[in-house]
């Protein structure tokens, strides 16, 4: 029987990628998206063509209803959600003084409690079938901090907190959860550098450049493989030694 996984955030630069390999590797891929609805739909087509097996599902993890009614969606469509990669968020650069409310709520209630909120709306199911896996992508902020990105910073840490104790209450249950702490990788998120800001970045990381989407994606590749059955609760960083 055919393994299903649900990517947030399917339609971004990382999250096309993820999705990508995750159908060349056999997976049913629910690539859900929330405003790049084309993009979605053009992924989508572009798996279909080369055989493989993808649907499109609209989801804004901000929102519990969204939630609850995608994972429906894709359970009906699908089947059960054996694979959970949680790649949504949005980032915001600016003085911590000077974010609004409603901002700062914004970045907890997409990068952290939406993710808490996609997990939960899963994990029951995953209990009853004693298997499933999840996979949360973070960003090394989370571990080091960023100046003018002090709350998608705190969001990432949350959620590397968050993977590391959901891992411990249901690994009992055969779920792994892991998450993918990515450093500066060439994404859209990032298109407001400039060349001269990229220069100095790369000046920066022992590998000596910005990593690609397929960087990140390779590693849910194999996090979500039986080869990686034994992993639980870790954080692996992509980053070109950058932190």
């Amino acid at each position: 029987m055919k393994k299903t996984a649900l990517v947030t955030g399917g339609s971004g630069g990382i999250g096309s990628e993820i999705c990508r390999v995750l159908a060349e590797d056999g997976w049913q891929v629910a690539v859900c998206y929330k405003n790049c609805r084309a993009a979605a739909e053009a992924l989508v087509s572009e798996l279909k063509e080369r055989g493989l097996c993808a649907e499109v599902f609209y989801c804004d993890i901000g929102d519990k209803d969204s939630i609850d009614k995608c994972v429906a969606e894709v359970r009906d469509s699908l089947g059960f959600v054996t694979l959970l990669v949680n790649n949504a968020g949005t980032a915001d650069i600016e003085l911590f003084t000077d974010m609004t409310d409603e901002k700062l709520c914004e970045m907890m209630n997409v990068n952290l409690l939406g993710v808490m909120r996609m997990s939960r709306a899963v994990l029951p199911e995953m209990i009853r079938e004693h298997s499933g896996n999840v996979i949360n992508i973070t960003s090394v902020w989370g571990e080091k901090g960023a100046s003018c990105e002090v709350a998608y910073s705190a969001a990432k840490a949350g959620l590397i907190g968050f993977t590391k104790a959901l891992a411990r209450e249901v690994a009992i249950s055969g779920i792994r959860v892991n998450c993918v702490s990515c450093g500066m990788i060439d994404t859209k998120m990032n298109g407001e550098l400039t060349e001269e800001d990229v220069r100095v970045i790369v000046d920066d990381i022992p590998a000596g450049r910005i990593g690609k989407p397929r960087d990140v994606a390779n590693v849910v590749r194999f996090l979500s493989s039986e080869g990686a059955d034994y992993i639980h609760g870790q954080v692996v960083r992509v980053d070109g030694c950058w932190i």
